[in-house]
Formats: structure tokens, C-alpha cells, sequence
């Protein structure tokens, strides 16, 4: 068994579903039971969510959730009648129907079971399924969307459900790069990542992979593949726990960086006295930092991605106290196994951001990621000065 998801851009017109359906049908003929999870076709999402706005400053979101939930609604049908009609059985089901349970988040719901009974039962029969990706249904039976990279999460989790072989992310890049190569011109496609470094770089602004489907891909041990739709099953980049001798020589040579990432813009909350009422406040939003003491401080950077309505976040936050601080620059990230464990590595940061004139903010560090606070206009060079000196030639001893 596979599971393969393909992105929006994959998905455009009717054109390039007819390809993706092709490509289906070769996996299906070379004797894989296949489970196939869309995105909505192109711009289909954001189309629908300007029109939200048009009608309202802050839409409910629940109603967006009913609302973006038929993008993936209609490239699970329409695929599904391409395959059709290549001779093949294949059936779409909806994120409810193949049993995804998620928490009552509207817009940022996290999954909590998958129970795919109905998707096991279609494929005993000889189907082709076809999934609506980014959705799932709450306790409380309403229909819930999971954020960016939604899909990639509907994935993951229905392999680790399905204990398939394998899952494979496709869209319009070959695969994970050490940087965005629209931002840092010198970034280079990575042959593997651990699964630890995809979900530092994906919380971190990377947008190849979701942090959620990595994280149900790194407890099931399923290796997951991103690669381009014309690849065709071959190339891209491997996440898995098995390192191969290339990073593992990474590794031993010091060099623990592998990859950096950017956010152009977020939203940082600083308090003092009202800590707590802040910390509460932003519990459900996706933090890519956070510092909290209790009762004394709190500093926390959150990525906008999935917020709808900032303006109004960003008054919410400062009417629950006049010592919340609230601003919106961006973050960059040096990501690799260790890179947060010596000093060293923060101050080789320190020098090459200041040596390329960003001054910063702000410093967060886990044991594979260091993140620095910057000014929004600043994140470029930010991006550069720090893939050159972590990514681009051999670190100091």
C-alpha cells in the first residue's frame, strides 16, 4: 500500500489532473493498493476566502472552515472521474468519511484519531481512494480545517492509520531545499533529513512539509518522499530515521546546520503582569516560539499563516493589559541536529547577522533549531548572510 498527496499547483486545470490521474493509474498497475489525498485545485482556497472577507471584516471561523472545506471537496471528485475513466474503480471520500477525529479548533484543528474503516473496506474491493486533504470532522461533529499544509497532515496520519510503505508529498518543487530558492539563490535540494530537522524547519517557515505530518510520519517510522509531479515516483527528498552516510559525515565533521528557514512575518506578544491572561489567550495559535514563567514574563512569536483576522488578534491581545506589547517582524532559522547544544553556533549567528548590517531582536533555541527575531524588511538578508555562513562552506573548528 501507498499513499500519495498532491498539491494545488498539481492540480490547476483540468490538464494537469488528467496527468496526476495517469500517474495514479501507473502506481495502481505496478501492483500498489493506493490511497490518494488532494489539495484544492490552484488559487480555489484563497478564492474562496476573499470572498469571505468581501462580506465580512472577521468571518466566523466555522463558517470558513464549511466554506474552504469544498476546495478539496471538488478535486477529490474530479480526480476520481479521471481515473474512472481510465478504466480504473476509484471512489472520493470526504475527510469525515475516512474517519479523521480532530479537536474543535476551527482553522488550526489538530488530528487526534483516525479510524479509516471506510477507506479499508473501499480498497478490499479493488478501489483507488481518493481523499479531500485539510479537513476532518470534531467530536462535536463539525467540519474542521487543519491549517497550512493540511493535506500533507490527512496523509501522513491515514498512512500511519493504513500502515502503508510509504508516503509521497508531490508538488511543483523537487523537493526540500537548504533554503526558500526563491530568497537565497544558492540553496541546494536535500537528498535526506531527519525527521527532527523537517518539523524544526516546517515550524519554522519551511512550506514543503507540514510539522504535524511529519510528526505522524516519525511515530508510525513510515518514510516519507517530497518530490516534484513529474517525477513520477523517483528523485526528491527522503525523511526518515535512518540517516545516510552523507549526513551522518555531516555530522562527524561538525557541522550541524543543514538548513535554513524563514517567516517574513509574524506576530511577537511580549508581557510582564499579564502573562498568564496572554499565555492563555494565544494557547491555540501556533507558536514557533515561546517563553513563559508564570506570573513574571512572556515572549512569544506566532506564525500568521493560519490566523485569519490579525488586526483583530492584535487588538485582543493588547486590551488584556497596558504592558503587552505586540509588533510583527520576522524570524529567521539556522536548523540541524545539534545546532542548538554550543554557543558557538549562536554566536557564529550573532556575526554573520551583524556583519550583513540585520541587527536583532530576539534569540529562541531548541536543540535543533536557533531563531532570531529580525525586522520584516530585514528577513532576506538575514536568510543569506546566515545560509552562507552555516550551509555554504565548512564552519570554523
Amino acid at each position: 500500500m501507498i499513499v500519495q498527496k498532491f498539491g494545488g499547483s498539481s492540480l490547476s486545470d483540468l490538464g494537469k489532473i488528467r496527468q496526476v490521474a495517469e500517474a495514479i493509474v501507473a502506481t495502481r498497475e505496478r501492483g500498489y493498493q493506493v490511497v490518494v489525498v488532494v489539495s484544492a485545485m490552484g488559487d480555489t482556497t484563497d478564492d474562496l476566502l476573499g470572498m469571505a472577507n468581501e462580506l465580512a471584516a472577521s468571518p466566523s471561523r466555522r463558517e470558513l472552515d464549511m466554506l474552504l472545506s469544498v476546495g478539496e471537496r471538488i478535486s477529490m471528485a474530479l480526480m476520481s472521474i479521471a481515473i474512472q475513466a481510465r478504466g480504473h474503480e476509484a471512489v472520493s471520500l470526504t475527510g469525515s468519511q475516512c474517519g479523521i477525529i480532530t479537536t474543535a479548533s476551527h482553522s488550526n484543528a489538530r488530528i487526534i484519531d483516525v479510524r479509516p474503516f471506510r477507506v479499508q473496506d473501499e480498497l478490499a474491493q479493488g478501489r483507488i481512494v481518493i481523499v479531500a486533504g485539510f479537513q476532518g470532522t470534531s467530536y462535536r461533529r463539525d467540519v474542521t480545517t487543519l491549517g497550512r499544509g493540511g493535506s500533507d497532515t490527512t496523509a501522513v496520519a491515514l498512512a500511519a492509520a493504513l500502515g502503508a510503505e510509504a508516503c509521497e508529498i508531490y508538488s511543483d518543487v523537487d523537493g526540500v531545499f537548504s533554503a526558500d530558492p526563491r530568497v537565497v539563490l544558492s540553496a541546494r535540494q536535500l537528498e535526506s533529513l531527519s525527521y527532527e530537522e523537517m518539523q524544526e524547519m516546517a515550524r519554522a517557515g519551511a512550506k514543503v512539509l507540514n510539522e504535524q505530518a511529519v510528526e505522524f510520519a516519525r511515530r508510525a517510522q513510515i518514510a516519507l518522499y517530497a518530490r516534484s509531479t513529474q517525477m513520477r515516483g523517483e528523485g526528491g527528498t527522503v525523511v526518515r530515521v535512518d540517516l545516510p552516510q552523507a549526513e551522518l559525515t555531516r555530522l562527524e565533521e561538525g557541522r550541524p546546520a543543514v538548513a535554513v528557514s524563514h517567516i517574513r512575518r509574524g506576530l511577537r506578544v511580549c508581557a510582564q503582569a499579564s502573562a498568564d491572561r496572554v499565555a492563555e489567550a494565544i494557547e491555540a495559535l501556533a507558536t514557533v516560539s515561546f517563553s513563559w514563567q508564570p506570573g513574571r514574563s512572556l515572549d512569544a512569536f506566532i506564525g500568521l499563516d493560519d490566523v485569519h483576522g490579525v488586526a483583530e488578534l492584535e487588538a485582543s491581545l493588547r486590551a488584556l493589559g497596558a504592558d503587552v506589547e505586540v509588533s510583527q517582524p520576522g524570524m529567521i532559522s539556522v536548523v540541524g541536529l545539534g545546532v542548538g547544544g554550543q554557543t558557538r553556533w549562536s554566536r557564529l549567528g550573532e556575526a554573520a547577522l551583524r556583519e550583513a548590517g540585520v541587527a536583532t531582536l530576539g534569540l529562541s533555541a531548541s536543540l535543533a533549531r536557533l531563531s532570531w527575531i529580525v525586522e520584516a524588511g530585514q528577513v532576506e538578508a538575514g536568510a543569506n548572510a546566515l545560509h552562507e555562513a552555516f550551509v555554504g562552506e565548512p564552519l570554523p573548528a
